[in-house]
């Protein structure tokens, strides 16, 4: 696989340019491997963004996991042990999308 162009926080430049291998490449990057479960959230971040122009910050990303899937994935206890701490900063790093802007 070619070179990733990250910016300097590792977020992907493009992202057209993100597809699965990617994402396990970021995630990896992260100490995440990724499962089932991670696949549903990251392609929710992606939809979102795709249909939006926005990329989910903490609690929009909640409440689009809670309304998509139920209320036990819909909390930010199950994104955190997903994804580790700034998990919407991870979900979108991995999903291959810009960072999130109100995220520190």
């Amino acid at each position: 696989m070619k070179e990733l162009a990250l910016d300097k926080d590792g977020y992907l430049r493009n992202h057209l340019a993100w597809n699965s291998a990617v994402a396990v490449l970021l995630a990896g990057e992260l100490d995440i491997q990724l499962t089932p479960e991670h696949w549903q959230i990251i392609e929710l971040a992606r939809q979102f963004y795709l249909s939006t122009d926005v990329v989910p910050e903490t609690r929009p990303l909640v409440k689009l996991t809670r309304d998509a899937l139920d209320q036990e994935s819909g909390t930010s206890i199950y994104l955190m042990q997903l994804f580790k701490g700034s998990f919407a900063k991870n979900v979108a790093k991995i999903a291959g999308l810009p960072r999130p802007t109100n995220c520190l």
